[in-house]
């Protein structure tokens, strides 16, 4: 059988099959059936679907083997390696007589699971490997964690193996975990093991058109180029998902990627053998002659938008002070604003807000930084939650704040929504703050004239630190840079702070929260997630009343501000029960 490689340069582009997914579940009873586990329980219904692709005129098809790592990844290895064992074998005897290549598909492994990714990976190839297959479709990547140790451990076990790295991105070019596809794109083709990249599922055959076109090629370096679109987007009838792409709208768009560049192309999900038949078709013709290109335009010098103060100050080496004030639970604002510019006249570099604090609804933080920036003109720091929003409602969100001048986000997971609310209350959370951050990233890189500056929170109260450490760091890897901390509250939250200083990269601003009764002191440190309050500071405020008290949560305060200034950059200040007075006290008590 001629070399794959050979076949691409004499013969233009390979065209895979289709989903077998898709036709899988339009068969008679199975919408509900694993398809996978039909090449043990029905190989002859998966046989008949790899047939229906070649005889459509695909010279390469995937092994029934897409969700296989799923098992593998808990360290179950009998089944996977049945599945693998009975596709593998169906898909040989089914392409033989076609000349068709077989590929294995190994679509990716979960996140935090037992074996990692690239555990997964490895073991999956050997099983393959030891079936006789060497051709390799590493598929639907939201990241490339794992493709390293796959490509250097395959072409270790066969050097002639050859290994395709697909990435699914959005039309908006990011994974599902917040990646950039173009990132993604020019890490893989980089790596001397790798023989082809590319992408696949998630987008329409158009949009991945219009994606490949606005990629730099030429980081292939030799490479080739792989594009295996979905048939369109997804429609649900009834209680079954349907792709409306037509066949011979797929087969003219695939003619054009592969006219864009692509030599390996083919179908994802909802392709079925007719949409590989029209690309059959559509590839067979000679390549339609492209436009000729109108005048370039060159786009208008766009100016620069409002300056970052907050960033500004924290780069030139200078402390700042951000102080928190809780957002209103009603449409009343008079006294929001009132405070911020209290607080700002007082000496706070930026106001944070927190996004619906303890998971109650409160006044969108978002709008309200918007508002204060565009009115007050103070520097706002937006909390923003992985909780309530998907990923498109947070892009629009973020795009929203860089049209109003806010340039500044603290991103955390946010609170879960209370038990009592759960049944009428649902949370989304699409991500986590470091997932968040990276697709933050993204967006500064490809979509904004001025960057955010983005922030993490870091729990210096956590009982194993060492967690919350490894955790800031991966933060600072996805382009956190700068962190506000828990409450330095004790002598344990003060030795975590000096090892984040000593361990992290980012400006840190360390948490001062001013204690104001011993009620409030006990119920903090016994039911609020993240604080810890020291037995002798609960013990000075027994028996005092709210002046005796609030007079020694600004001298605490100061003492704290002073004995955490080596290690931190700034200050957080958490404003407790809307006490702006004490807020003032506290930062004029700051700079004296």
């Amino acid at each position: 059988m001629t070399d794959i490689r050979a076949y691409i340069k004499e013969n233009g582009p390979l065209l895979f099959d289709g989903a077998m997914g898709t036709c899988y579940a339009a068969l008679p009873g199975r919408a509900d059936q694993r398809c996978e586990l039909a090449s043990l329980t029905a190989p002859a219904e998966i046989a008949a679907i790899h047939r229906a692709y070649l005889d459509a005129g695909c010279r390469a098809i995937k092994t029934n083997t897409f969700t296989a790592g799923l098992e593998l990844a808990q360290g179950q290895g009998e089944t996977p390696a049945l599945m693998i064992r009975a596709a593998c074998r169906i898909a040989q005897e089914c392409a033989a007589p076609y000349g068709a290549y077989v590929f294995a598909d190994i679509g990716p492994a979960p996140e935090g699971a037992k074996l990692s990714r690239g555990e997964v990976y490895c073991w999956e190839a050997d099983l393959f490997l030891a079936q006789g297959v060497d051709c390799f479709l590493l598929e639907t990547l939201p990241t490339d964690d794992g493709v390293v140790q796959l490509a250097r451990h395959l072409k270790g076990r066969c050097p002639n193996a050859f290994l395709i790295v697909s990435f699914a991105v959005a039309f908006d070019g990011a994974t599902r975990e917040g990646f950039s596809g173009e990132a993604l794109f020019r890490r893989a083709a980089a790596l001397p093991e790798v023989d082809a990249v590319g992408f696949n599922c998630v987008s329409g055959p158009h949009h991945l058109l219009e994606y490949i076109r606005g990629l730099d090629l030429t980081a292939l370096d030799g490479r080739a180029l792989s594009v295996m679109p979905n048939a369109g987007y997804p429609t649900v009838l009834g209680r079954r998902t349907a792709y409306q792409g037509t066949p011979d709208y797929f087969g003219d768009k695939l003619a054009q990627i592969a006219q864009a560049g692509a030599v390996i192309v083919g179908g994802c999900c909802g392709t079925t053998p007719k949409h590989i038949a029209q690309a059959a078709k559509a590839l067979a013709e000679p390549p339609r002659m492209p436009a000729a290109p109108g005048p370039v335009r060159v786009p208008p010098a766009r100016p620069n938008p409002n300056a970052n103060t907050l960033a500004e100050k924290l780069d030139m080496g200078r402390r700042v002070v951000a102080v928190e004030l809780d957002p209103p639970a009603d449409d009343d604002i008079s006294f929001f604003l009132d405070g911020v510019r209290t607080l700002n006249a007082a000496g706070a570099d930026a106001v944070t807000i927190a996004d619906c604090p303890i998971g109650r609804p409160r006044a969108d933080s978002s709008l309200l930084a918007c508002k204060i920036k565009r009115e007050l003109g103070v520097e706002p720091l937006p909390h923003l939650t992985c909780r309530d929003r998907n990923l498109n409602a947070t892009k629009a969100l973020l795009l929203g704040l860089a049209m109003e001048g806010v340039h500044n986000v603290l991103l955390v997971t946010g609170d879960p929504i209370p038990s009592q609310d759960r049944d009428e209350v649902k949370s989304v959370f699409n991500f986590n703050s470091r997932k968040l951050a990276r697709y933050v990233s993204g967006l500064n890189e490809t979509a904004l004239r001025t960057p955010f500056r983005i922030f993490g929170a870091l729990n210096v109260n956590a009982a194993n630190f060492e967690v919350q450490l490894r955790l800031a760091q991966e933060k600072e890897e996805n382009g956190v840079s700068g962190f506000l901390t828990q409450p330095v509250l004790s002598r344990e939250a003060l030795d975590n702070l000096k090892l984040a200083h000593e361990a992290l990269k980012g400006k840190i601003l360390g948490g001062i929260y001013p204690v104001v009764s011993h009620k409030n002191a006990c119920f903090l440190h016994n039911e609020i997630a993240g604080m810890s309050i020291s037995p002798e500071i609960i013990a000075l405020y027994e028996g005092k009343g709210r002046e005796e008290a609030e007079e020694l949560a600004v001298k605490i305060s100061a003492r704290i501000a002073g004995e955490i200034a080596p290690y931190t950059h700034g200050l957080y200040l958490m404003t407790p029960f809307r006490r702006v007075p004490l807020m003032t006290r506290i930062l004029e008590q700051l700079t004296k």
